[in-house]
C-alpha cells in the first residue's frame, strides 16, 4: 500500500458574492477531486489547535500527524533547517521577508505594506538585495541567511522571542503599529529600507512595472525544533515534494526524504506536473511508502486577493497534481490512498489564514463504488457531518490498511 497527501495550502474560502455565494474550490472546475469525493470519503477537519496562530506552519505540522501544540516552536526555525543554519540552544531564528512598502511617506512608520512578497520577488534577484543588507548590518550577534524568493531568515544569537506580525495579515494597512518592539529589530528593519530602496536591483524591478523588495520584514521568531522521525513514528519510508523552505524545514526536522523539483517555485507558475512525476517516482521507483505534495499557489493568490488566480491554481492542483498522480497509480496497479486537503482557509476576503476547519477527500483505490452527485467543496464536506476536531489524528485514518 502506498499512501499521499496532495496539499493545497489556503485552498479552503468562504463563498463569494462574485462566484454566485460559493467559494473558489466549489465554482473551479475540479473534475478530479470531485470524483474522489464520488468515491471516497469525505469530511471537515480542524488543523489549528484552539488559541494556537493559523499558520502554514501549525497546519502542515497537523497534517503530517505532528500535534502542534506538542512540537512547534516558531516558524522561522523550521525554514532555518532546510537552510542549513546550525542553531545552538537559546539562539532564536526569525523570518525576515522582503516587502514591498509605499514610498511616498517620508516617516518608515507612516508607510503602508503593499505587498508581502515584492511581487514574488526571483531567488536571484532576493539573494542581491540581502547580500547588500548584510554587508552593513550583519554582526557577530544577528546573521542574515538566503532562503527562496522573498522568504529569507535571520538568527538572532541568544536572543529573545519577542511577537511579531507577519506582514501577509496587514496588506494595505499603515505599519505604525505593527512595527517591532524590541529597539534592535525596529533599528535594522528601519535600516534595511535605507539600503533598499534605491538598490539598482529595485530600480530595474520598477521600470518593468513589478513591486521592488525594498524593506526586510521580521517575523515568525522561535527556538530551535525538536521533531521526530516520520519514520520512527509512522512506520512509512517518507518524502516531501515542496517548493517552500518552510515545508522542506519540517521534512529535514523529521528525517523525511527532501525531493527538489526543477521549476517548482511557490507561484501559480510553479512545475506542478514536475511535482507529481516526482511523486510517482518516489512511490514507485525509490521505494518510498508515503509522499507528500505541497503546492503553494492558492494560498499565495488568497493573500494577493485575485479571485481568478485562486481558481486557477486550484483547478492546476486538480488536474495537473492530483489526475496525474491519480493517472500514474492506476497504471502501476500498486494499491494507494490519497489524502487531499489545505492546511487552513486563506479567504480572499481577508487575504490572510483564519483557523477555521477545512475540506478533505480521502480516496483508497480499492474502493471502486460511486455516489453520484458529490462534489468537493466546503459545503458538501460540511454536509456529511464528519469532523475530525484534532487534526493530527487525519494521517492515522490515512494510513490504515
Amino acid at each position: 500500500m502506498k499512501y499521499i497527501v496532495v496539499l493545497g495550502d489556503g485552498m479552503a474560502d468562504e463563498p463569494l458574492k462574485e462566484l454566485e455565494g460559493k467559494t473558489p474550490l466549489a465554482y473551479g472546475a475540479t473534475p478530479v477531486m470531485d470524483s474522489l469525493a464520488q468515491l471516497g470519503e469525505m469530511g471537515m477537519v480542524k488543523n489549528v489547535p484552539k488559541g494556537m496562530a493559523p499558520g502554514s506552519d501549525t497546519a502542515n505540522l497537523s497534517v503530517l500527524g505532528y500535534d502542534p501544540e506538542l512540537y512547534y516552536s516558531g516558524r522561522s526555525p523550521l525554514e532555518a533547517l532546510n537552510i542549513g543554519v546550525d542553531m545552538k540552544e537559546g539562539d532564536v531564528a526569525i523570518r525576515a521577508n522582503l516587502v514591498t512598502l509605499s514610498q511616498e511617506e517620508e516617516n518608515y512608520e507612516e508607510k503602508r505594506i503593499l505587498d508581502h512578497s515584492a511581487d514574488e520577488i526571483t531567488t536571484e534577484e532576493a539573494e542581491i538585495l540581502l547580500e547588500a543588507v548584510k554587508k552593513e548590518l550583519e554582526n557577530e550577534i544577528f546573521q542574515f541567511y538566503p532562503g527562496t524568493s522573498y522568504r529569507h531568515c535571520l538568527i538572532w544569537k541568544q536572543g529573545m522571542t519577542v511577537p511579531l506580525t507577519p506582514p501577509h495579515d496587514i496588506r494595505g494597512k499603515k505599519i505604525q503599529e505593527y512595527l517591532p518592539e524590541e529597539p534592535l529589530l525596529l533599528k535594522m528593519q528601519k535600516k534595511s529600507y535605507e539600503i533598499l530602496k534605491d538598490h539598482p536591483v529595485n530600480l530595474a524591478r520598477m521600470e518593468k512595472g513589478l513591486n521592488p523588495g525594498n524593506s526586510l520584514w521580521f517575523w515568525g521568531a522561535g527556538t530551535k525544533p525538536s521533531l521526530d522521525s516520520f519514520e520512527e513514528k509512522f512506520h512509512k519510508k517518507g518524502a516531501m515534494i515542496s517548493a517552500v523552505d518552510l515545508l522542506k524545514g519540517i521534512a529535514v526536522g523529521t528525517r523525511m526524504k527532501n525531493i527538489s523539483v526543477e521549476g517548482a517555485n511557490g507561484g501559480l507558475d510553479t512545475n506542478y506536473e514536475g511535482k507529481a512525476d516526482a511523486a510517482l517516482k518516489a512511490l514507485l521507483e525509490d521505494d518510498c511508502d508515503f509522499v507528500y505534495v505541497h503546492v503553494e499557489a492558492p494560498d499565495e493568490m488568497g493573500h494577493q486577493g485575485s479571485i481568478e488566480k485562486k481558481i486557477k491554481a486550484i483547478e492546476y492542483l486538480d488536474g495537473r497534481v492530483v489526475g496525474r498522480i491519480k493517472e500514474g497509480m492506476d497504471a502501476s496497479g500498486e494499491d494507494y490512498r490519497m489524502l487531499v486537503l489545505p492546511d487552513h482557509p486563506t479567504p480572499i476576503s481577508v487575504k490572510t489564514h483564519t483557523a477555521n476547519p477545512v475540506p478533505y477527500v480521502l480516496y483508497d483505490s480499492r474502493n471502486q463504488e460511486k455516489k453520484e452527485g458529490l462534489s468537493y467543496s466546503e459545503a458538501e464536506a460540511q454536509k456529511t457531518g464528519k469532523m475530525v476536531e484534532k487534526g493530527h489524528e487525519l494521517i492515522w485514518h490515512l494510513l490504515e490498511k
